[in-house]
Formats: C-alpha cells, structure tokens, sequence
C-alpha cells in the first residue's frame, strides 16, 4: 500500500511563519477600523420616495361633489404622464387629495413638473371658484418630525404656547435640530367688534377705524437731539401694550367729527378661531 500525503503549500508557508501571519492579520485589522471610523455616515440618510402629493381645497364642497368637479378632472390628466405606478384619491368635504406614485428611479424634481404640467392642463376644466389653487408637493422624509412633545396643564392656552415657544427656543439652540414647529397652539388675537348703527349714526367708516388704528399704533423715529456735546436717538413710542386702551382711541370721521373708538366698536381680547 502506497503512502501518500498531500501538502497545500500556502499552509505549510503559513505555518513556518507564522509572526509574519500575526503581523499581517493585525495590520489588516487596523487598517480596516481607520477605514470603517473614516467611511461618511449618516444618522438620518435621505430616503427618496417617487410619490407626488396634490392637494386641492374648494370650500363649501361636498364630498361626491369634491369627486366629479375636482378629482377625476385632475386624475385624467394625471394617467396620461408616462411612468406613474399607481394613483390614489380621496375626496373628503372641502378638499381633494391625490398621491401619484412613479416607477423607481425617476427623479423626484422630474417626477413633480411633470405632475404640475397635468395640473396645469386640467385647469380649463375646473371650477373658477377654488379656495385655492392646487398645490403639488413632493412627499420629502427629511421634513417629518423625529418626536413629538405634547404640553399640557392647569393653566390658560395663551399661557401654555409662552411656555411651548421658550421650549421651542431651547430645543433650537442644539445643533442637531434644524427646526422645530409648533402645532395646535392657540393665536392671539385682538377683535374690534363695530356696532354698524352707532358707526352709521356717527358718519363713520370702517376705513377711519382702520387708518386710525394704524397710525396710532406705531412707534415713529425722531431723529437726533444734540444735549451737551452728545447726540440722543429721539422715539415716539406708540404701540399699544395693554389692548384695551384701544377704547380711547379718537376716531376722526370723514364728516369731520370725532368719537372714541369705545363708543362705536367693543375691544376683545382674545385668541383666533380654532
């Protein structure tokens, strides 16, 4: 019987040297970590969706009415672009949503002029009236919100959105954060509530209100005054901080005469319409 034995000669090298393979193992070792620590990452990479969103808003719109005057006008347009994948509609009260999704790899900036351009062909057919345009946009994962921070307690909502916008101010001011909204706080607002007879009665008009208000609420620059050799900034500071002296604003009627505001109009200090 006949002996014979095999031998893979790069494993026999390997084991005759087998400092050098130590070396060599750790030499690749450190070059691939100083490779793996320079490598670009990214914690949050861009992910690129070909869907393009269109919003329509036609106020006092039913929803079957929203369908035949709005949505299929534009969704006959729309399936006519080459390379959508799939369109989807809904049409609710007073608004018409369309997302139309393209094939993968079409460009997102192409996919939406051509979006727009069907837009713009099915214009002729809707109705003149629109609350609004209808707006095109590319559905873009970088503006979504990573987190959502919900306040709330036992004080006045005016006072809750003061504390909202000092944590929208702190949450700023780290560099990671490129920008935070806030969302469902209540606008303050200051409602002048006129008495049409009293203002009929008193020969005035909704312009002099408005021309009074605005040029009474102002803070006007008055030059330089020179006291003892030094130059002073000189300000007429007229903002209204406390609204309700709006009430002894003089009014000056077109017929010449004068009122205050108080007796014509109700001041209200309160907050916009949710």
């Amino acid at each position: 019987m006949e002996d014979y034995n095999a031998e893979f000669k790069p494993t026999t090298w390997a084991i005759k040297n087998k400092t050098s393979i130590y070396l060599a193992t750790l030499f690749i070792t450190i070059l691939g970590l100083i490779t793996y620590n320079s490598l670009p990452k990214e914690n949050f990479p861009e992910v690129v969706i070909p869907q393009i969103f269109v919003a329509t808003i036609y106020a006092g719109t039913g929803p079957a009415d929203m369908e035949n005057v709005v949505t299929k006008v534009l969704e006959k347009q729309i399936k006519s672009i080459s390379g959508v994948k799939k369109i989807t509609s809904n049409s609710m009260q007073d608004f018409s949503t369309i997302i139309v999704e393209f094939n993968t790899g079409i460009k997102i900036d192409i996919a939406k002029q051509k979006v727009k351009d069907a837009v713009d062909k099915a214009r002729v057919d809707l109705p003149n009236d629109l609350t609004a345009d209808p707006e095109v946009m590319d559905i873009n994962l970088a503006d979504l919100p990573i987190m959502n921070v919900n306040l709330s307690g036992d004080v006045d909502l005016l006072q809750l959105k003061e504390y909202a916008e000092d944590i929208k101010d702190r949450f700023e001011s780290v560099k990671e954060i490129n920008r935070v909204d806030i969302v469902g706080a209540l606008e303050r607002e200051i409602q002048v509530n006129v008495d049409m007879y009293k203002m009929a009665a008193a020969g005035a008009s909704f312009m002099d209100i408005e021309n009074a208000i605005r040029f009474e609420n102002m803070t006007i620059s008055g030059g330089e005054i020179n006291i003892d050799g030094t130059k002073w900034a000189v300000s007429v500071k007229g903002e209204y901080k406390n609204p309700l002296l709006l009430n002894d604003l003089i009014i000056r009627t077109s017929m010449g005469g004068t009122i205050y505001l108080r007796d014509i109009a109700q001041i209200v200090d309160t907050t916009k319409e949710q």
